[in-house]
């Protein structure tokens, strides 16, 4: 086997899923995270079928799912609440898993951080990689707190404003898309059964998710306001201002917002690294290489995919080099197009009469070629 250590850096969903792969294949596997509390933020998160599937593969779905919200049809709806069409959403992860579910971020996080743990991973936080001093065979890491360690490879799984892409040499930055948005966890009302979203009204786009028996998670994609209004205690005041002119049930769960409400607001951001994400024996991936607008829901997705296939190609018989030439054959053309794609909807959304603009189309069809297999 090519590597025997491996030194994840970076706790979220894709180090998570990481290091469950690697050490499901006898990988000995450290993992250090940054925050000295290693937990996933409360709002919701769409998972995708392929994102379903790769939670299958490191043994993590029943719990998932047993919080969860599966459904397998969306829903497109005007802002006062009329219905424009219901599509049928692809299963990516292949028909015996839903299209999709939708799940509180958190529980998503618990179950994975939980699964670490019991494969015997070693866990190190509030630690993040202060150097690294790369030969032909190895990586010696020297970290902030002075410590040191030799790895076979070193993954940056640091989320989209990565300091493992920078210690690198990838000069490749996050942009802004040019939309924000806000985000709570609500009541979940009895007729929400999936996903819907509200076209047409004062913003680019309203909409919600069911994430469990009786919670929702709701959404406003909007202009960027004023970056000082970034965070997650946003004001609910302004969401209900903004939200305003949108009716049905994303109306309905707008007013019965408790004045307690946390709102968390961000602006957009994308980033596509469109070149080797390794160097050497070091490699960014998922959101540290490609991050997308949540348009299509496959970030978390891509990320997943991305750490299941690395796990799988650097525990085969080929040297590091070719494993990781291989991995990028196979990632970097799935993740620009559906870099692309989200792109493409923002620019839509922000510009709503563009000529041949068709949201309904692209999604779908996107979808449909991600049910072959990454």
């Amino acid at each position: 086997m090519p590597v025997n250590k491996v030194l994840v850096v970076g706790g979220g969903i894709t180090g998570s899923v990481l290091c469950l792969a690697l050490a499901q294949r006898g990988v000995g596997v450290e993992l250090v995270e940054v925050s000295p509390q290693w937990f996933g933020v409360g709002h919701g998160i769409t998972i995708q079928g392929n994102a379903l599937k790769a939670l299958r593969s490191v043994g993590v779905l029943d719990r998932v799912l047993a919080r969860a919200v599966p459904f397998d049809v969306m829903r497109l709806r005007r802002a006062d609440g009329g219905l424009i069409t219901e599509l049928e959403t692809p299963h990516t992860g292949g028909a015996d898993l839903p299209s999709t579910a939708g799940a509180l971020r958190s529980d998503l996080q618990d179950a994975l951080c939980d699964a670490v743990y019991a494969h015997g991973v070693t866990v190190r936080l509030g630690l993040s990689v202060r150097g690294l001093d790369q030969s032909a065979d190895h990586v010696d890491v020297t970290f902030t707190d002075g410590s040191t360690g030799r790895y076979d490879l070193v993954v940056g799984a640091d989320g989209i404003n990565s300091a493992m892409r920078a210690l690198i040499g990838i000069t490749t930055r996050p942009r802004p898309v040019g939309m924000s948005i806000f985000r709570v966890v609500a009541r979940r009302p009895a007729e929400m059964d999936c996903a819907e979203v509200y076209y047409g009204g004062p913003r680019y786009k309203a909409g919600y998710s069911p994430i469990s028996d009786d919670q929702c998670y709701a959404y406003l994609l909007d202009e960027n306001l004023d970056a000082s209004l970034i965070g997650p205690r946003a004001s609910l005041d302004l969401l209900r201002e903004r939200g305003a002119g949108y009716g049905g049930t994303w109306g309905k769960i707008l007013a019965s917002l408790p004045d307690d409400t946390a709102v968390d607001y961000r602006w957009i951001e994308a980033v596509l690294v469109d070149e080797d994400w390794h160097r050497g024996r070091v490699i960014v991936v998922g959101d540290a290489a490609h991050a997308c607008p949540p348009l299509i829901a496959q970030g978390a997705a891509m990320c997943m995919e991305d750490a299941v296939l690395l796990a799988e190609l650097v525990t085969a018989d080929e040297p590091v080099d070719r494993a990781l030439a291989r991995f990028m054959a196979r990632r970097l053309p799935r993740v620009r197009m559906v870099l692309d794609n989200s792109l493409q909807l923002a620019e839509w959304e922000i510009h709503p009469d563009t000529p041949g603009a068709d949201p309904a189309r692209i999604m779908s069809e996107t979808l449909a070629s991600l049910t072959v297999a990454a």
